[in-house]
């Protein structure tokens, strides 16, 4: 290909970067999941971890919303604590508002989130040690963007 000819651009998507198989959990791991990874083919993936943005280290310990869910913590209705019980409300929500600008930045329509995340489940998120039905922090905010947001487990 000649320099003059340009690649087509292909859309972008923002993937939770554990899914990704970047050591972004709060215990430091990841969960790669090859299914995402083969949509690199026809998408522009773009890792994101809503939780480092907002400035929380890695590893940290686990957080969980206290009830309700990542629209009730929008609201301000709820906080997201640790175990120990420190609050990282504000470290979620200004990861939230970080992924919102990357999202506006590329114009990207769509996110591939993990579930079960305080940040980013779609469907499910934990509360008091369980699996909970709710949504995260940032997937509450993309989804009053406008994006669409799909959940993988």
């Amino acid at each position: 290909m000649s320099p003059r000819q340009r690649q087509p651009e292909r859309t972008p998507v923002l993937v939770s970067a554990c899914l990704l198989g970047l050591p972004t959990r709060y215990d430091g791991s990841h969960c790669r999941r090859e299914e995402v990874e083969r949509l690199a083919e026809g998408c522009l993936l773009v890792p994101v971890c809503p939780e480092q943005l907002g400035g929380l280290p890695t590893p940290r310990e686990p957080a969980e919303i206290n009830r309700g869910d990542g629209q009730d913590v929008l609201e301000a209705r709820s906080a997201v604590t640790t175990r120990p019980g420190d609050d990282v409300t504000a470290q979620f929500l200004r990861g939230a508002e970080a992924v919102a600008q990357v999202a506006g930045v590329l114009n990207a329509r769509r996110a591939i989130l993990k579930e079960g995340s305080p940040s980013c489940g779609v469907a499910c998120i934990r509360r008091n040690g369980q699996e909970a039905p709710g949504m995260g922090v940032t997937t509450a905010l993309l989804l009053r963007k406008g994006l669409q947001v799909d959940g993988i487990d």
